[in-house]
């Protein structure tokens, strides 16, 4: 099968119109085509015009000549019988060509004297040739009122030449008739020579083409790969430099390039490791000090009532800010467990419309979310994922769009199979078209003027990142009547369940006020909207 597979592929490589090796052995075969058909056109010409105007001329000449041998010896009143012998006469010729001998009176033929009328006979003369032989003429040197006159015709298929002249000024009219197919014949076999030559001559610019090509395209097919190479990140990839010149240079220039961006890479790999473990280390070390600071301020907010009305805002200030940020090392902590790959599910049997129903529940949000959700949609998935998912999904709905805001659940067959399709959609303004490109990039915020907001703007990211887990996607745009919906697509994927599925729950039930060990934004337990960023 690879075999085979390689064969379809190098034949493919060959077929292609826009492949460089075959358009270059197409132009090599096309100026070899030209110039040989025009020489062989050109030779051809030139032959037949000198072997057809010899064998005419040696014709015409010997039929001249062998008329004006005979002629004295014709009776000024000829007979028919004369002019058979006269015929006969001429046509007793090395050249083998047939004479036809007419006397004319007032115009009209009173005698045709035919050498051999199986063959010529005066039927066959033209009557264009007829006209051309009775006119007097006198524009030539010669004086001779009348002069000797040839066509070209062509019978069953093979050439011959007609000629005719009257003999004396008020003699008969001669015709001849000679054959042209041993020079038809001899031109023919020149054709099929020059027409094998210029096959020939093809086929060698073809072979010579096919030798240039390779010459000239090996290299660039080594650049090539090596350039697939680098671009499947072997960023090692070196290339040997052979010979010096233009090819060399550039597989020379190939390297430096190489090294270069691998040199680059590793220094940008190293910056971005390092800043991944400052943020991981950070996270960690902050988590401590924040667990300690929550613990005080919830002891704070227990006593606000009995605090003085003066200092009782700034306690809340400090409460509100410290679960931010506690939230944000949640968050950072969560980000570095996807860069890291060390972010892990724990699959279960989840009924999709009691999660929604959970996850809504658990934050006070029944009032302002309208649920269209069919039960007993199951999918193996991660519950606390998939809580995190829908918490920053709605409560991004919610803080942006307002209420109400609408989830369905629905059941697709999607490119990778079957499909749970969950689609938040709000009544808001929507989402300018600059912005919806970057609604799922950390940290971003959809004006520069107001950096600081309720987010941290790592929610949207963090749930796309959940779904991508899963082997799912989230996507992003505005309905055509305003506002904007978010649709979460996940694989529909079960395992073997028991008849009760509240027995094969083997993860902790996280109630509202508590939060899951690991949990973060969107948990249960937040007091605030997930963290969905800044979209608008």
């Amino acid at each position: 099968m690879t075999h085979e597979t390689g064969v379809r592929g190098r034949l493919r490589a060959l077929l292609r119109l826009t492949s460089l090796r075959l358009r270059l052995v197409t132009v090599f075969a096309l100026v070899a085509l030209v110039a040989a058909v025009s020489v062989s056109g050109i030779a051809y010409w030139l032959n037949r015009d000198a072997v057809v105007t010899r064998a005419q001329n040696s014709a015409l000449g010997e039929f001249r000549k062998s008329l004006g041998d005979n002629a004295g010896a014709l009776p000024d009143e000829a007979t028919c019988d004369d002019l058979r012998g006269m015929a006969a006469a001429v046509a007793n010729n090395t050249l083998g060509f047939e004479v036809v001998l007419v006397e004319d009176q007032d115009g009209r033929p009173e005698c045709a004297a035919e050498s051999d009328p199986a063959v010529f006979s005066a039927a066959m003369v033209p009557d264009s040739l007829r006209e051309a032989v009775r006119q007097r003429r006198y524009d030539d040197d010669s004086g001779a009122p009348f002069h000797m006159y040839w066509q070209r015709i062509t019978r069953e298929g093979h050439p011959y030449l007609i000629g005719g002249t009257q003999v004396m000024g008020e003699g008969p009219t001669g015709y001849m008739l000679a054959s042209l197919g041993a020079e038809s014949d001899d031109l023919r076999s020149l054709a099929w020579s020059l027409g094998i030559a210029t096959a020939l001559a093809v086929i060698g610019s073809v072979l010579l083409a096919q030798a240039a090509a390779r010459t000239v395209l090996r290299p660039v097919q080594r650049l090539s790969d090596a350039a697939h190479r680098l671009g499947q990140g072997k960023l090692d990839t070196r290339l040997e430099v052979r010979g010096a010149d233009e090819l060399a240079e550039l597989t020379r220039t190939f390297n430096d390039a190489a090294a270069s961006l691998e040199a680059r890479v590793a220094e940008l790999s190293g910056r971005e490791e390092a800043s991944r473990r400052f943020v991981a280390d950070m996270s960690h070390e902050l988590r401590t000090p924040m667990t300690a600071i929550t613990a005080m301020t919830e002891v704070l907010e227990e006593e606000i009532d009995s605090l003085d009305p003066m200092i009782a805002p700034a306690v809340q200030l400090v409460v509100s800010e410290t679960r931010r940020l506690n939230d944000l090392v949640e968050n950072l902590m969560e980000v570095t467990r996807f860069d890291a790959g060390t972010a892990r599910m724990v699959l279960d049997a989840v009924d999709i419309a009691d999660q929604v129903t959970a996850c809504i529940d658990a934050r006070a949000w029944l009032d302002a979310v309208e649920l269209d959700a069919p039960r007993h949609v199951i999918a193996s998935l991660d519950p606390r994922r998939l809580d995190v998912i829908l918490a920053n999904l709605i409560g991004n709905a919610l803080k942006h769009g307002g209420s109400p805001v609408r989830v369905s659940l629905r059941e697709e067959t999607g490119p990778a199979g079957p499909e749970v399709v969950i689609r938040v959609a709000d009544h808001g303004p929507g989402i300018p078209a600059e912005v919806l490109p970057h609604v799922f990039d950390r940290f971003y915020k959809a004006s520069a003027s107001r950096p600081r907001s309720d987010g941290s703007g790592l929610g949207l990211s963090i749930a796309l990142e959940n779904a991508h887990l899963h082997g799912g996607d989230i996507t992003a745009r505005n309905l055509p009547g305003g506002g904007a919906e978010f649709t979460l697509r996940l694989p529909h994927r079960t395992q073997d369940e028991p008849d009760d599925p509240c027995e094969a729950e083997d993860t902790p039930v996280v109630l509202p006020g508590s939060r899951a060990p690991g949990d973060v934004t969107g948990a249960p337990g937040h007091d605030s909207p997930a963290d969905g960023g800044e979209r608008r």
